[in-house]
């Protein structure tokens, strides 16, 4: 009987976890548009008033050596937060509940789709 319940959160875990990678790229491209105003992706990308979401996905928080970023994302980067799918979801709904004293000034996205979208769009940059 554990070995049937383990055996179904192992499931249910694998399930969830793989959700955000079966987002739409190109959907996603089009949420990123909110984006736009601080934040830049590709070859020619500088920073903005935030900074260059090129590999993103998967990496630690505050990597950007060029990129001054708040107290509060450096004191959760020193913590060892990692931008995976969970963190990014977390962020992207509402970043000032996920980082108390964040500099993004970004309301958060309203729509679960819109998160994967755009997640599936910056791991084209990984």
């Amino acid at each position: 009987m554990i070995k049937c319940i383990l055996s179904t959160a192992a499931v249910l875990v694998a399930l969830t976890g793989s959700a955000f990678a079966e987002g739409d790229a190109d959907k996603g491209e089009k949420v990123f548009k909110k984006c736009k105003a601080c934040h830049a992706v590709g070859d020619d990308a500088k920073n903005k008033v935030g900074p260059v979401l090129n590999g993103i996905v998967g990496a630690p928080a505050g990597a950007n050596p060029d990129f001054k970023y708040s107290d509060a994302l450096s004191e959760m980067a020193a913590e060892g937060l990692v931008w995976d799918d969970e963190s990014l979801t977390e962020f992207l709904t509402k970043p000032k509940n996920f980082i108390k004293g964040t500099k993004m000034s970004f309301a958060g996205l309203r729509k679960e789709a819109d998160t994967e979208n755009v997640i599936a769009y910056l791991s084209t940059f990984n």
